[in-house]
């Protein structure tokens, strides 16, 4: 049922939006007068994470004793089955949050999430920094999600200490001036970089962004396959050249893999979104003070970057066995206090939507984020103007079948096709685009 404004939202602060939850009818308790169970869902389920989630957790349940909320954690590259099986058994979770917003486009495109209207309006979206709601604006004008936070996953990170001995006294910004400096600090025991090269999501979303980088585009803004162009092919020779600089595991690295290949120090410049600061504290204290990151190189100067952004999202499944409180709940995740300590649980990796909180001395109180104020802010401003395969530029149409493509593997096959077989990049491509043809027609 659709959520009053004036029910939920008591000035977004000090647990506003949750003080009057209770009056909210059917909100109390199940039928059998025993309390009512809300299953969260999500993919980012790192400790400290989680650990948030409990506060935001028993936040809500203080304020509403009947309610009881349960955070079941998921998988990056599995939830498309998972979400698959819980649609078919009809035991969907109750909220979902930090999937990219390609896949909440998908779902509410075949009517299995509810609109989020309402939880906008509860919000306000006038709170939201410009752009960042757009991408979950669906065809038929309604919104099919919230973004719950931004993330800058392609930065360039880099070692500021190992490039200056390499007599390089700049961030790179050219696919060539990232090769000299991945040549120059390449020795034994230290690998130039860490790309993927696994049949895997990070492998393809990755490469999605080497194309941008190099000017060209997976589809038209119509959505027409366009990928056997120029461009792709000067991604697929930087991407083939690019392999002598990365271990010999990189074959089948995935996220946690180029993660830990730079915080570990076994790579020089590494490319992920900012939960490198958090694990370079935690796991690698010594290079703190010696990294960087910057947008990701592009083929020349002259073409602009493009930053992959997957929008983590915000969604209540339609299914849910209470789906006003599912947002009720959901709502409350965005007043000021709850919503700081969700992002600095993973400080720089999880991206504000909301104005106001990068310059907010309580989100700045955070020793790594007072710490790293300037790369933080870049990241932030970089994935305020990013893109994914859902939408790739402001002129591109939804494409509702995004999440399809990159669970086929089909860009990732591209890759490895062409880098790790040697099949000559023209068949590459052209199979690849066939592929692409059949899964947008399906």
């Amino acid at each position: 049922m659709p959520i009053a404004r004036r029910q939920l939202l008591r000035g977004i602060g000090a647990g506003g939006l949750a003080a009057g939850l209770s009056l909210l009818p059917g909100c109390g308790s199940e039928r059998s007068g025993g309390p009512t169970t809300l299953r969260w869902w999500s993919p980012q389920s790192a400790p400290e994470q989680v650990a948030s989630y409990r506060e935001q957790i028993s936040a809500f349940e203080g304020r509403n004793p009947n309610v009881r909320i349960v955070f079941e954690p998921t998988s990056d590259e599995g939830y498309p089955t998972q979400f698959a099986a819980a649609f078919a058994a009809g035991q969907m979770p109750d909220l979902v949050t930090h999937l990219p917003s390609f896949a909440a486009q998908n779902y509410y495109d075949r009517g299995l999430i509810e609109p989020m209207d309402d939880v906008v309006a509860a919000i306000g979206a006038d709170q939201f920094f410009p752009g960042a709601l757009a991408p979950f604006r669906a065809a038929d004008g309604h919104y099919c999600a919230v973004g719950i936070g931004s993330t800058a996953v392609d930065m360039l990170w880099y070692r500021q200490d190992l490039l200056q001995l390499a007599g390089i006294d700049h961030a790179p910004r050219t696919w060539d001036e990232l090769r000299t400096a991945c040549a120059r600090v390449q020795r034994r025991g230290l690998y130039g970089t860490a790309l993927p090269y696994g049949m895997n999501s990070m492998t393809s979303l990755i490469f999605v962004s080497i194309i941008h980088q190099a000017g060209g585009q997976v589809f038209t803004p119509d959505l027409d396959v366009a990928i056997d162009t120029p461009p792709t092919y000067a991604a697929l020779d930087f991407y083939r050249g690019m392999r002598e600089f990365c271990p010999p595991g990189a074959t089948i690295f995935s996220w946690g893999d180029c993660l830990t290949a730079f915080v570990s120090g076994a790579s020089a410049t590494g490319i992920y979104s900012g939960r490198v600061l958090a694990n370079v504290a935690a796991q690698n204290p010594r290079i703190a003070d010696v990294i960087d990151c910057v947008a990701y190189p592009t083929l020349s100067r002259a073409i602009p970057s493009w930053t992959f952004n997957d929008f983590p999202s915000l969604f209540i499944p339609k299914g849910s066995r209470n789906p006003a409180l599912a947002k009720a709940f959901a709502i409350s995740l965005f007043s000021p206090d709850i919503y700081t300590a969700q992002l600095r649980a993973t400080p720089g990796h999880i991206l504000p939507t909301l104005k106001g909180i990068v310059d907010d001395p309580v989100y700045l109180a955070d020793p790594l984020i007072g710490k790293y104020q300037r790369e933080i802010a870049m990241m932030a401003k970089h994935a305020a103007n990013g893109h994914n395969l859902g939408m790739e530029s402001p002129t591109h149409h939804p494409n509702l079948r995004a999440g399809e493509i990159i669970a086929s593997n089909c860009i990732a096959e591209l890759v490895q096709r062409v880098v790790l077989e040697g099949e000559p990049p023209r068949q590459a491509v052209g199979r690849a685009a066939d592929t692409l043809e059949r899964l947008m027609s399906a």
